[in-house]
This record gives structure tokens, C-alpha cells and sequence, in this order.
């Protein structure tokens, strides 16, 4: 069958129309949220009905910022949120890969079964552990700089310990460890090299897209963490920018200010994808090649 250009090039456009259809569909809540941060209320709730509302016209000022910043600590709540959450990214990519390495290349009696334990784990809704898990990190010890403590409770490591290890981030690893050539193993492992040094020097180097991948489920968990932070942290100090929001829905809600800190907490989101996304898409695209 002859090639046909004219065909080919309407499919093209045709497919770039409605990728950048779908692309608008997601993005307009991004515009109407940052337009509607920069207007004051009553502009506002007058555009939600036109076109108006993705569009910065009308009275523009950052005064929704300065009033954001004035209702609540939004900087102390993003830096608590970026830490707990970096410190949990990199801790969770560690112990899960580690883990994960062990049931993908380790000969050991159980290892299927306690994959399967470990998998079956994400049906478990987090509600139903909750109480439990709040009352044994309110009364586990913890040796600080200044002695010996008990109880987790108003603490960053509350937020941090129990969400290094999950379950989906130790599935992913080990199906894209599984999928590695098995050649590059039994090399190593003539070639002398013990575990470890498989792990770090062979393994690792390879793992670059499910380390982004698995980067970046694990940051949008963590950053967007609601309940558990309510109900382990109650100093300001301690609170990262979910339980934040609560602030901004005491006695009179304003709605200019509301979208100014949504806006506010998005970027390190954003940034956060835009350094990763390369190999992020790249994981993506590896899940449709074979062989």
C-alpha cells in the first residue's frame, strides 16, 4: 500500500488537536486557581461564570498573597512539608530498593509469601489503622540529644518513620528490577562483587526511571498528607501545609486568599516533577517496550 502524506499529516494534526484538548482540560483548574489568586473576592465569584475566571483581568494585585502570609505561617508550613517529605522521598527510596532487591534476586525460605503479605498491604485502608498506629507512636521511646523521650507525638519523625516502607513503592521496584537482565547479575557477581556492591554498582545505576517514578508517587503522598498530621501534630510549629489549609476557613472565608495559598504550596509540586519528569517518562514509555 503507497504512502499517503496528505493521510498521514491530518492524523498528525488530528492527534495533536486532541492531546492538546486533553492537556487544556487539565490545566484549566491551574489557570482559574492562579488568576483567581491575584483577584479580590467579589471579582472573583462574579468570573466563576464567564471566561473571565482563567483570564487575568480586572483588579489585579498580590494583595491576596500579603494576606495569605498575614492569616498563617505559609512559609514555616511549606519548609515543614518539604522536609518531611524530602526526608521521607530519599529514606523510602533507600529501604524500599534495598528490600525490593532482596525478593528480586535473594534466595530465601518465605520470600514469596512475605511479597505476597507486603503487596496485600494496599487494599488495607489507611482509616482502620489509624488509632492503632496513633497510640503506639504515642508511647514509643526515642533517645534524643537531651535523653530519652516517649511518645512521637508533635514531632517530624511522627510523620516521617511510618511512611518510609510502603508496599506499591516495593512492587515497583521489584517489577523493574525483575525486568533487568539477569546476565549483568551473574557478571557481577563473577566478576566477584558481593550484594552490596551488586546493589549499588550494578543495580542502581540501571534503576533511574522507577527511582523517579517511584520519587514522585511517593512526594505527592507525602506533600498532600491530611489526616495523619491532624491527628499526631498539634503544635504550629509541626504542621505541614494540608493541615494548614484549615486556617484559611476560620470565621470569614476569603476565597482570593484561599486560592493565593494553593498556589503558593503548588510550586514545590511543580518543581519537583519538572526535575524528575525526563525519567519519569521514560519509565512510562520502557512499560510498553519488549524484549
Amino acid at each position: 500500500m503507497a504512502f499517503d502524506p496528505d493521510n498521514y499529516g491530518l492524523r498528525l494534526f488530528v492527534r495533536y488537536l486532541v492531546l492538546c484538548l486533553i492537556a487544556l482540560i487539565f490545566v484549566f483548574p491551574l489557570v482559574f486557581m492562579i488568576n483567581s489568586s491575584f483577584k479580590p473576592d467579589s471579582q472573583l465569584l462574579a468570573d466563576t461564570s464567564s471566561l473571565r475566571a482563567f483570564l487575568p483581568v480586572g483588579d489585579i494585585s498580590l494583595n491576596n498573597y500579603f494576606g495569605a502570609f498575614r492569616r498563617a505561617p505559609v512559609g514555616l508550613f511549606v519548609l515543614n512539608s518539604v522536609l518531611v517529605t524530602g526526608v521521607t522521598v530519599l529514606l523510602s527510596l533507600l529501604i524500599c530498593s534495598l528490600a525490593a532487591f532482596s525478593f528480586a534476586f535473594l534466595r530465601w525460605k518465605g520470600r514469596d509469601v512475605l511479597l505476597s503479605i507486603v503487596i496485600a498491604t494496599l487494599i488495607i485502608p489507611f482509616e482502620t489503622i489509624a488509632i492503632p498506629l496513633l497510640l503506639l507512636v504515642s508511647k514509643l521511646p526515642w533517645i534524643g540529644l537531651d535523653g530519652l523521650h516517649w511518645g512521637w507525638l508533635n514531632t517530624y519523625r511522627v510523620q516521617i518513620i511510618p511512611w518510609i516502607a510502603d508496599g506499591l513503592t516495593i512492587f515497583l521496584f521489584v517489577q523493574y528490577f525483575k525486568g533487568l537482565p539477569g546476565e549483568l547479575i551473574e557478571a557481577g557477581r563473577v566478576e566477584g562483587a558481593n550484594w552490596w556492591q551488586v546493589y549499588y554498582r550494578v543495580v542502581m545505576p540501571l534503576s533511574g526511571p522507577v527511582l523517579a517514578t517511584a520519587a514522585i508517587l511517593k512526594f505527592l503522598v507525602m506533600y498532600n498528607q491530611y489526616l495523619w498530621p491532624l491527628i499526631v501534630v498539634q503544635q504550629e510549629g509541626y504542621r505541614p501545609v494540608m493541615v494548614g489549609l484549615g486556617y484559611f476557613f476560620q470565621l470569614n472565608v476569603a476565597w482570593g486568599e484561599v486560592m493565593a495559598y494553593l498556589t503558593l504550596i503548588t510550586v514545590p509540586v511543580l518543581v519537583f516533577y519538572l526535575l524528575l519528569q525526563r525519567a519519569f517518562i521514560a519509565s512510562i514509555a520502557s512499560t510498553g517496550v519488549k524484549g
